[in-house]
């Protein structure tokens, strides 16, 4: 977003929840803030419930896997469908018409009677949920640019911060009895009041020179940064939808403790990403990411051999913090690369995220849930390597 010497008065001069000091008038600086929220809200919500919609349609774990293979074959046939809106209506708009289908995207999944629709249903969240993740960074990554200053993982810790207060509402819902059908319908009539706010407030691109371009898949040196995010979306994707359902199956936690695990995992990430901006300074992109990954894979696999619930969820915590760095760091390399590089990185990476689920319940139908959770501590590791490697990773 442009930021001009000459501002009128009304103009103020405050930390934003990204940590970043912008002359902008109030309610766009806080606009862009709540609109990363409001994702996390709703994807914190969906992976929250995940346990009660397979239970809902009387699934096993490679059923369930299946399922949410949807989700990453929707997020791979959003190409199209982001680069048109993108071209079309630039980063604005794209967030707006995304986001309004999420809404009845979720009731969808709720209200599915069986496999079919619910795969289906999934589909289409995968698709949506894309679209929105690419059109959201790519208006973040324009922001960053014209601050000068690094706010990328503050941005995303707003989404963290949200996606946690998702997952410990549908905690709580699922422990008051609540279906994920009248759980969902309840964020949807204020999140459908909220989201066009929002979006008004932020600049309108419909005119950019993105319109000219096709979003691709990345290449050359971009293709290791693009790498570095589809493994780090795959963990950090794997760990959202099935800590849950180890917790409850492995340790025989109650519906309402098993998505604690993703509340610890989603705190420490929170935490990791409010004091990202700062380290970034200090230690650098490269080994805040290469050393996280490690602390996330010691994590990983103490959750695996822990005697007991409450040590699994300190290390699910620990895992939480150790991947916190990977997105916003990669998505703001991306985007001194350009919107089209940021759009194919983005694109890639909320792949990984979506398909990662799926190839985890294959595992655990083949060999077990212990086994499936320390695959994603040894990815971790390999996510480790690969940044050490990934030389746009400054």
């Amino acid at each position: 977003m442009p930021v001009t010497s000459a501002l009128p008065a009304s103009v103020l001069s405050l930390p934003d929840c990204a940590g970043t000091t912008l002359r902008l008038p109030r309610l766009q600086r806080i606009a862009l803030p709540v609109l990363f929220a409001w994702f996390g809200v709703l994807m914190g919500s969906w992976v929250g419930r995940i346990p009660a919609l397979r239970d809902g349609v009387q699934v096993s774990h490679a059923q369930l896997s299946f399922v949410l293979l949807m989700g990453g074959l929707g997020a791979v046939l959003s190409f199209p469908l982001s680069s048109r809106l993108m071209a079309r209506f630039g980063g604005r708009r794209t967030l707006l018409i995304s986001g309004l289908v999420l809404l009845a995207v979720l009731l969808a999944i709720a209200a599915a009677p069986n496999m079919p629709l619910l795969m289906a249903a999934v589909l289409m969240l995968g698709l949506f949920a894309s679209t929105y993740d690419v059109g959201m960074n790519a208006v973040a990554a324009k922001q960053e640019a014209a601050s000068g200053k690094s706010r990328m993982s503050m941005l995303h810790a707003c989404a963290c911060a949200g996606g946690l207060a998702g997952v410990t509402l549908g905690s709580g819902m699922a422990a008051l009895q609540v279906t994920p059908l009248q759980h969902f319908a309840l964020l949807s009539v204020p999140f459908a009041l909220l989201l066009p706010a929002g979006v008004r407030r932020l600049p309108d691109d419909g005119g950019e020179a993105i319109a000219k371009k096709a979003f691709v898949l990345p290449r050359g040196r971009l293709a290791m940064l693009g790498t570095l995010g589809l493994l780090g979306a795959i963990a950090e994707g794997s760990i959202a939808d099935w800590a849950g359902i180890f917790m409850k199956d492995h340790f025989g936690a109650s519906d309402g403790m098993a998505p604690l695990s993703l509340t610890a995992f989603s705190t420490m990430m929170l935490l990791a990403r409010l004091a990202g901006d700062g380290l970034k300074e200090r230690f650098g992109a490269r080994r805040l990411v290469g050393s996280g990954a490690l602390l996330a894979a010691a994590g990983l696999l103490g959750a695996v051999f822990a005697p007991g619930p409450l040590m699994a969820l300190a290390g699910f915590a620990v895992a939480g913090a150790g991947l916190a760095l990977i997105f916003p760091f990669v998505f703001s390399a991306a985007g001194r690369e350009g919107t089209v590089a940021l759009a194919g990185v983005a694109t890639m990476a909320y792949s990984g995220s979506l398909m990662g689920p799926p190839l985890l319940g294959a595992i655990a139908q083949g060999i077990g849930l212990q086994a499936a959770i320390g695959f994603v501590g040894v990815l971790a590791a390999v996510i480790a390597v690969v940044a050490m490697r990934t030389r746009l990773l400054t």
